[in-house]
């Protein structure tokens, strides 16, 4: 166990997540990262792409679009984007789902897929026909309409039913039609691969996603993965999305950083301390201050509605950040 103080933590935090400026492609990167959060969410551009833009700078987004549906080397899976070579530990997990009935919404989900075993066999029967298909071309006869809203998906039982499929592994994601998911039998959409067990599955998850944070806090102090040096970091300024892996733990981004993050969006706009959609200013190892930046893609405008802390750089960002959406304008920042 290498224990590192919190000033190399900070560093060595920082060069495991490539945002030191050592990213090389967006390939190399999601390999690296371990897996991309995939989120509707584009105030200012969606969670998958502004975490990349961190690293990358301005890239051609449709790059990721290849590498996902055309050269296979990523595939999506639980609302993650993962290289296609840890499908094999996907699918332990996808096996675990699907007869795992320990927590109450595992047990739901198996009971849904029970009660409505006819529309999941006309689902899947069309999806054999006609895939891939987007959900609203699966609506039917037979598809559920008795029960209540659901917490996430509302009253959209088709888009419900597809989700249990896809997190057990009988459906995937086979492509998008803009934000809209085309579905697919999952053994047309994965390769054939090894049968991994569980528990090693979840062990090497586990150590890619160790070397991909570079340190834990331990009893001890802040281990550090072998793999990665707490080298001085380039000074380079960047905005992070509120889904980066390197602020998703909030509690292990305070004690590392003395820095508190909280995404507001779903506070009343009275309670807010600061705004809707605000992201975090990194420069070089440190988080230094705030911005709250939308972009509004008729107008080609980034606003900037809002800012806090140490600012003086957050041009540079806001530079790059407008390169990179085709902003012909930045409107906001003093």
């Amino acid at each position: 166990m290498r224990i590192v103080s919190r000033e190399e933590a900070r560093r060595i935090a920082v060069r495991a997540q490539l945002l030191d400026g050592s990213a090389a492609g967006i390939l190399d990167t999601v390999r690296r990262l371990g897996f991309l959060q995939v989120d509707p969410i584009s105030t200012v551009a969606p969670p998958q792409q502004l975490v990349l833009w961190s690293r990358l700078g301005p890239y051609d987004v449709d790059e990721l679009d290849r590498l996902l549906w055309e050269e296979k080397k990523l595939f999506e899976w639980n609302a993650y984007i993962w290289p296609i070579e840890d499908l094999p530990l996907a699918k332990a997990r996808m096996r675990r789902r699907a007869r795992s009935r320990h927590y109450e919404h595992e047990r739901w989900g198996h009971e849904f897929l029970k009660t409505h075993a006819g529309f999941k066999r006309y689902l899947l029967r069309e999806l054999e026909r006609n895939g891939p298909m987007l959900s609203r071309d699966l609506q039917h006869d037979s598809a559920p309409r008795s029960l209540g809203a659901h917490r996430w998906w509302g009253s959209r039982q088709v888009t419900l039913m597809l989700a249990i499929l896809h997190l057990h592994g009988v459906v995937a994601v086979a492509g998008r039609r803009g934000k809209q998911r085309l579905w697919d039998l999952a053994e047309r959409c994965y390769p054939e691969t090894d049968t991994v067990p569980l528990r090693e599955a979840d062990r090497l998850l586990g150590e890619k996603r160790f070397r991909a944070l570079g340190v834990r806090l331990t009893p001890k102090g802040w281990e550090a993965h072998p793999d990665v040096d707490g080298c001085p970091v380039a000074d380079r300024v960047i905005f992070l999305s509120p889904f980066d892996r390197l602020i998703h733990d909030r509690d292990r981004a305070e004690a590392l950083f003395d820095f508190r993050y909280r995404l507001e969006m779903y506070v009343p706009k009275a309670k807010r301390e600061y705004g809707y959609y605000v992201l975090p200013i990194l420069v070089g190892d440190r988080l230094v201050g705030r911005i709250e930046p939308r972009f509004d893609r008729k107008a080609k405008t980034l606003e900037v509605l809002g800012a806090w802390g140490d600012t003086s750089r957050a041009d540079e960002a806001l530079a790059s950040l407008a390169i990179f959406l085709g902003a012909e304008r930045i409107r906001g920042l003093a």
